[in-house]
């Protein structure tokens, strides 16, 4: 496996062909870019989702140009805050043209739900997200060996069709 970071990391986003697919399955995560935002949720204050707009732009930007980004959170529930916060923004992302799904964990019994977050980039590469002590996001370890490969994509398409997408899961 080989350690991404800063530049590294994001250049995966600008140079995947077809699909990238994000599993999430931490129940907070604990960024400095989303630490004041979601005390602002908290709080009952307004956001302008400043702080989301180069990705909101760059998934606007390749999934313009045909390509594919797909996020699946398995989510707490009852929900936790930071998923209710996690819901009342989702829908930008979703407008950006991310493709997102919601999977409770009481209903992913008996699937084969991973214990690590993964980016699986066009079935060739994955990169497990890396968090330091404090939760914070530290990096990716890559990797493109085969059978990893295979089993995330495996994980991907079980969860997958198991999860709601968003606009259902928000009605609902």
């Amino acid at each position: 496996m080989r350690l991404l970071r800063g530049d590294a990391f994001d250049g995966l986003f600008r140079s995947f062909e077809r699909t990238a697919f994000h599993l999430e399955v931490q129940d907070v995560y604990h960024t400095r870019e989303e630490s004041a935002p979601f005390q602002r949720f908290l709080d009952g204050e307004p956001d302008d989702l400043g702080w989301q707009r180069p990705w909101l732009e760059l998934v606007r930007e390749v999934t313009d140009a045909g390509r594919s980004v797909r996020r699946l959170r398995v989510v707490p529930v009852p929900h936790l805050d930071y998923t209710r916060w996690l819901l009342s923004i989702s829908g930008f992302n979703v407008e950006a043209g991310e493709d997102i799904r919601w999977l409770p964990r009481p209903e992913a019994g008996g699937l084969a739900v991973a214990f690590d977050d993964f980016w699986l980039f066009d079935d060739r590469r994955v990169v497990f997200s890396l968090f330091g002590p404090d939760g914070g996001f530290a990096g990716g370890a890559l990797t493109e060996d085969p059978a990893i490969v295979r089993h995330c994509a495996r994980t991907r398409t079980t969860l997958w069709t198991a999860g709601t997408p968003h606009d259902d899961y928000v009605k609902g």
